[in-house]
């Protein structure tokens, strides 16, 4: 499979600005994988598909917010500042992009907060744009983690081309995050109410939680034309054996197993084990998926409309089939569904 097989136009207007007013009053296309079949629906009918005894998977990850302005020291240049992942809890390390990438160098300083409150020393280039941060701060972790969160904003996509509204603390955070550490929200678990959990509930259908905390992974450009020579950047993820237990007994029962967004359906795959059940598990993956892709545990799945040449679209078009999802993105063009983790959803049975 080829990267140029994932190219499609997307008119700038097509791309969700503002998520919906009601988080489970999105557009959903409903498309059947067997038949190539298409139906037009409200997200808050999903349900419709599914019976007492099914499960939906969701990830639990939580995003923080990632996204800092700081000063460079003497020319006071601005400098946008990316939080990734904490290194070291110690040393206050933090493995961060930066941009523009070309003013910061080793043994430069950078200020942060209209008072310059909290100050990082550059130690280390990791690669072109990337670099870890050693924080100068007196003070225990927790206090550390608040101060430096404070000075942070919602990292919101590039690709939403407007400012971060206060809005977007909220927004782009589902309804069950707990477990801190994404930097993306995971989009199709956005589409989740609180009415439509409790309508859940009241059916029989079953929540499992993986907790995967989404990287700029997905959004990095890929420069192959070989997909198979496409690395993908790890991301941690944790499966209980209680949340793999749960699964594992529904899909012997023969329950059908959705995996709500591409982030979850990583995970699971990744955990695969014997007879196509789950196991917990507790690392990093690296899975790439794109066609063709034999799946192991999922019946159905939702995810959100996503850009070209994205790997998440090539996800999609594995589970859903080549032809049948590019058919879908076309119909959705089409009909004005938006795209982007702001816009509307795609079920795939």
């Amino acid at each position: 499979m080829k990267l140029s097989k994932f190219k499609f136009h997307l008119p700038e207007e097509r791309i969700a600005q503002h998520p919906p007013m009601y988080r489970d009053e999105a557009k959903l296309m409903v498309l059947h994988k067997d038949t190539g079949e298409i139906e037009h629906r409200t997200f808050k009918n999903i349900l419709e598909y599914f019976d007492e005894g099914d499960v939906f998977i969701f990830n639990d990850t939580k995003v923080f917010p990632a996204r800092l302005y700081g000063n460079k020291e003497k020319t006071g240049a601005q400098i946008e500042v990316f939080l990734l992942r904490e290194l070291n809890e110690e040393f206050r390390l933090w493995d961060v992009l930066v941009d523009p990438a070309r003013k910061i160098r080793i043994g430069n300083k950078l200020y942060f907060g209209e008072d310059d409150s909290m100050v990082a020393e550059v130690i280390d280039n990791t690669t072109s744009r990337g670099r870890t941060l050693r924080f100068l701060y007196d003070g225990d972790h927790d206090s550390f983690k608040k101060a430096l969160f404070a000075l942070g904003e919602t990292p919101i996509p590039k690709y939403i081309n407007r400012p971060v509204c206060e809005e977007d603390a909220e927004n782009f955070q589902t309804i069950f995050a707990r477990n801190e550490g994404a930097v993306v929200a995971p989009s199709a678990d956005l589409h989740f109410s609180r009415e439509l959990m409790k309508r859940m509930e009241i059916k029989g259908v079953d929540a499992a939680y993986i907790t995967l905390h989404i990287s700029l992974g997905g959004f990095r450009e890929i420069d192959v034309e070989d997909l198979t020579k496409h690395k993908m950047d790890s991301e941690q993820m944790f499966i209980t054996e209680e949340n793999a237990n749960l699964v594992n007994s529904a899909k012997d029962k023969g329950h059908k197993i959705c995996t709500i967004g591409t982030s979850v359906m990583r995970a699971v795959e990744s955990s695969v084990g014997a007879a196509g059940h789950i196991k917990p598990f507790e690392g990093w993956t690296n899975k790439f998926i794109f066609p063709p892709y034999e799946f192991s545990v999922p019946d159905a799945m939702v995810t959100n409309f996503h850009m070209p040449y994205s790997t998440l679209l090539m996800m999609t078009a594995a589970f859903g089939g080549y032809e049948n999802v590019m058919k879908a993105y076309e119909v959705a063009l089409e009909e004005g569904y938006n795209f982007g983790c702001y816009g509307d959803a795609l079920l795939i049975i």
